[in-house]
């Protein structure tokens, strides 16, 4: 029988990139591979949360991005992670506004439910987005996110501006 063990606290390296064309499977995969950096991280009290808001990314990429291409990011911090799925297609996600009775259209809403933080970074030159979020633990690395790995300049989903490596509140 085949099984996977994750790393040990030790081997854990502070972030994982991978960039490839997702289907209908791709999020169990992706599942298990956070999992294990979570574990390996002493972050477990985040891996619930952490899967569910990723599965919603990648069923959006699935449905949404022509070719589904996409990167995917996981960033290890001291209390947490932030998990960035970027893509190439200029249209950016909408929260929906409503039926209750529609098959879809509550991906955002349980990622904004189940996350600390999330938004939507448009690439500088328009052609793209990255849609992140981050999962705290207790004592997690509090307000001010880690850089993007993928040095995108707009965050749209929160309505802030980075300028450089800064995130500024507020900024229009």
């Amino acid at each position: 029988m085949n099984h996977a063990t994750g790393p040990r606290t030790t081997d854990v390296q502070s972030g994982y990139r991978a960039e490839f064309a997702v289907g209908e499977h791709s999020a169990r995969h992706l599942r298990g591979i956070l999992r294990l950096y979570l574990a390996g991280s002493g972050l477990d009290g985040v891996t619930d949360a952490a899967e569910l808001a990723l599965t919603e990314l990648v069923a959006n990429v699935v449905r949404h991005v022509p070719g589904r291409r996409c990167c995917i990011c996981f960033l290890l911090q001291p209390g947490g992670v932030r998990v960035e799925v970027a893509d190439r297609c200029p249209e950016l996600p909408v929260r929906a506004a409503g039926d209750a009775l529609a098959e879809g259209g509550r991906g955002l809403v349980l990622v904004a439910a189940v996350t600390d933080r999330w938004g939507v970074t448009v690439r500088p030159d328009g052609r793209g987005k990255t849609v992140w979020f981050e999962c705290l633990a207790a004592g997690g690395f509090g307000r001010q996110p880690p850089a993007s790995a993928l040095g995108q300049v707009q965050d749209v989903g929160l309505g802030r501006r980075l300028h450089g490596q800064r995130l500024v509140e507020g900024a229009e």
